[in-house]
């Protein structure tokens, strides 16, 4: 008699299922902090500076975000391939966001100054709100890791870019916690006796020339 796949532990997701009704998986919050915080770790040890450090991350979430774009595409049931520059950006802070962090990216926007640089602003960054940078390593992006994870998600879906995590303070008004994904997502003030942040990430996503003349040619 065959097992039933659901009964196979090879086949069952690793996050813990959120309903019988949803297909919603969650991972726990202290496990992420404290690999994450390890894979920091690691990658801090063997660099020598704050951007060979920054260059580590992001390399290492590359492959993910490669994995990531598969498997987001799979369970959004999008068989479509997009070809249209903010298609793209639109599925990476919707759809990959979501698929990530539970929630959409807090907004997305266009460089006024630069026509081939977006970006994607997060006020709630979950892959650095349990890093503590040491004074030494100040300018050190803990969001390196994602910028990384999305860097891979455009290059599989063949939009060359560079991207980038900064931190950038909040401006006097500017929200400051409670984002889009305070219900659903974990991450920045959404966790219990985590103070107010300072600061939100700013993934800077920079297009090589090819793919802003193709986006171009589209249009004509």
């Amino acid at each position: 008699m065959s097992r039933s796949s659901s009964n196979n532990i090879l086949d069952r997701p690793l996050g813990r299922v959120g309903g019988r009704s949803t297909d919603t998986t969650f991972v726990s919050l202290s496990a992420f902090a404290y690999i994450y915080s390890e894979l920091v770790q690691y990658h801090q040890s063997r660099a020598a500076s704050v951007s060979e450090l920054e260059r580590r991350l992001e390399s290492a979430g590359y492959g993910v975000g490669l994995k990531v774009l598969e498997m987001t595409a799979y369970r959004t049931k999008e068989m479509k391939r997009e070809i249209r520059l903010m298609s793209i950006l639109h599925f990476v802070s919707s759809s990959v966001w979501k698929s990530l962090f539970g929630r959409s990216a807090d907004s997305l926007e266009r460089s006024i100054d630069h026509a081939d640089e977006y970006m994607i602003i997060d006020y709630e960054p979950i892959a650095s709100t349990f890093v503590s940078v040491p004074t030494d390593l100040g300018q050190l992006s803990a969001d390196a890791y994602v910028s990384g994870i999305i860097a891979g998600v455009l290059d599989g879906a063949g939009f060359a870019a560079r991207v980038t995590a900064h931190n950038v303070k909040l401006e006097e008004g500017e929200r400051q916690g409670g984002g889009s994904g305070s219900g659903g997502g974990a991450g920045g003030n959404a966790v219990p006796g985590i103070p107010p942040r300072k600061n939100k990430a700013v993934f800077l996503v920079k297009f090589s020339p090819e793919v802003l003349s193709r986006d171009a040619a589209l249009e004509r």
